[in-house]
Parts: structure tokens; C-alpha cells; sequence
């Protein structure tokens, strides 16, 4: 099988902890020819196919060389046996044209995987508000009146933008209100841009649980983030610990009826964020995690996903 991975530049990766990496090492173990690619590099001229600038690769083995290239040349993507999209947040117009242009490769051909319809249609902050019954206490505005009232309600609350990542630009409001009138300025930019308002959950102490789902299934751990130095972000990126847990039974709950209604819709990989028992976000675009998971409890979730990936073609 050819496997085209459509990611950030390869030389990027911290291939340590980078669950893409491990796909592809898990791809080629099992015989499977790597290529990649990243986003800029597809085209679509008029009556043509969609193509891109792509590199045959090998892993090595070797932690500082650990690939080798054959070259790069343009395919058309249509002609690979699996697309994976991986290219990491943020979900900017770039990504959005990217989509666009993978969802044409489909009607040439391709299998593409997260699908791009699917991309499009589940943003990882609003996608949660279809699951009411798993969530907190959740409000979507520009309007900062909406936002105030949120705060009188709830008391303690946390603030970020909706098209944030890997923890930035989250705000707690404590029962002060302390800085509420700035960090609502800051958020929605005089009412131009939307913003994310939840009751705040003390169980982020305990971490914020990476549930990963595979084809509608869920991986048997979870990796929860716990927060350190009295940060109230658990996100690896903004250095909170990860440890591999068994799922709790509501973990379990949430993954066994979100994922199958996800993996219809065509997200073969989606990684749900669980706080105590309420979900607070469901990440579609590059879902991490896998090394973390296998390293501490030897569950291998690479040779799940390509189970998975073999199976859907």
C-alpha cells in the first residue's frame, strides 16, 4: 500500500513523542511505502487532477538521521492507496483551502483520512455542543453582556478563543470577576470574534483526559494532563504531565457513543478531552497522544490505527 501523509514539515517533527511518526514507523513495518507531503505543496490547475510535490521517505531507525528521501516529485494524489491528513492546528483559511482541495482529490479517487468534509464540518471547540449531555455548562457569544452574565451565573469560569490550540489564550474568571472586562476585550475584539465560555471543572487537577477513539472504537487508555506550577492548563504544550490511566466507565461512556456517531461522518481518528466527567473539547485534525499511551502502557495504539486504516480501504 502507498501512504501519502499530508503534515507539517517532517524536519519539524520531535519524533520522541510525535504521533505521526509512529504511524508511519508502524506503516512501514508493515511493509507499506511512505510519502510526504505538506499542505502548500498541492496544486489544482483547470481540467487537471490535484497534485502535489511529494517525498518518498524511509525510516531509518537512526534518532538524529531518521529518515532517508528518494526526492521529491509532483503525484497527483489520487494516485495513493491512503491520503492522512496530519497537519497540525491551527485551523486557519489555509487549512480550510487545504480541505477543499482534499476533498476534490476524493472525487478523483483518493481516500482521504480525517475525511475533509469532516475536518470542515466539526470545529474542536463547537463540535462538543451537539453532546449536551457530556458537557459543562457551555455558552458561545461575541456579545460581552452575554459573557458577564455567563460569569454571575457561574462564579468560576474559564474564557478561550474558539480557534485556540494546545492551551493558548485560555482565561480562568474567579468568583471576582478580577480582569473579566480585559480578558473579554482581548477574546472577542470588541465583539468581532466569537468566544468559548464554560463553568469551570476543579477536577482539571486530576488532568485533562486525552480519550483517543479509532474507527468508532476507543483505545482502553486514556493520557490525562495534569496541570503543574499552578497552571490551570493541562496541555503538554504548556507543560502539563502526562500519565496513561485506564478509561474510567464514563470515559468509556462518552467514547462508545460519540465515537460511532464521528466515525459515520467519516473521522477515522478523533481524540476526545475529558475533564472529570464533562468533555471539553473533540480534536479531529491531528488527535497526539500515541507514544505517550504505548510508553506507559505498552498498549499499542499505531498498529490499532493502521488496523483501522487497512481495514477502511
Amino acid at each position: 500500500m502507498n501512504i501519502l501523509f499530508v503534515a507539517d514539515p517532517i524536519d519539524t517533527f520531535k519524533i520522541q513523542k510525535d504521533s505521526t511518526f509512529v504511524m508511519m514507523r508502524e506503516a512501514q513495518r508493515r511493509g507499506h511505502a511512505i510519502s510526504v507531503c505538506e499542505p502548500s505543496a498541492m496544486s489544482w490547475q483547470r481540467g487537471g487532477s490535484v497534485l502535489a510535490h511529494i517525498s518518498g521517505i524511509r525510516l531509518t531507525g537512526d534518532a538524529n538521521a531518521w529518515y532517508s528521501s528518494s526526492g521529491s516529485a509532483s503525484h497527483a494524489l489520487k494516485d495513493f492507496d491512503a491520503v492522512i491528513m496530519r497537519k497540525d492546528p491551527p485551523f486557519d483559511t489555509e487549512y480550510f483551502y487545504a480541505t477543499h482541495l482534499l476533498e476534490q482529490a476524493e472525487r478523483e479517487g483518493a481516500s482521504v483520512f480525517n475525511k475533509p468534509r469532516a475536518l470542515r464540518d466539526h470545529s474542536e471547540k463547537l463540535s462538543i455542543m451537539e453532546f449536551a449531555q457530556f458537557i459543562t455548562p457551555t455558552l458561545i457569544t461575541r456579545d460581552a453582556q452575554d459573557i458577564r452574565h455567563f460569569h454571575v451565573e457561574h462564579r468560576d469560569i474559564i474564557l478561550k478563543p474558539l480557534d485556540g490550540m494546545g492551551g493558548m489564550g485560555i482565561f480562568r474568571v474567579r468568583d471576582d470577576g478580577l480582569n473579566l472586562g480585559s480578558i473579554i476585550e482581548t477574546l472577542n475584539l470588541d465583539g468581532a470574534q466569537s468566544v468559548m465560555v464554560q463553568k469551570f471543572l476543579p477536577e482539571i487537577a486530576q488532568g485533562d483526559k486525552r480519550v483517543l477513539v479509532i474507527d468508532g472504537k476507543p483505545v482502553p487508555f486514556s493520557l490525562a494532563r495534569i496541570p503543574q506550577g499552578g497552571e490551570v492548563r493541562g496541555n503538554l504544550a504548556a507543560g502539563g504531565k502526562g500519565v496513561a490511566q485506564p478509561l474510567s466507565k464514563r470515559d468509556r461512556e462518552i467514547a462508545e457513543t460519540i465515537g460511532p456517531v464521528l466515525a459515520a461522518r467519516g473521522l477515522l481518528l478523533v481524540g476526545i478531552d475529558v475533564i472529570g466527567d464533562c468533555v471539553t473539547e473533540i480534536n479531529v485534525t491531528s488527535p497526539t497522544c500515541f507514544q505517550e499511551i504505548q510508553q506507559q502502557t505498552g498498549f499499542d495504539v499505531p498498529a490499532m490505527f493502521i488496523d483501522a486504516l487497512e481495514a477502511a480501504l
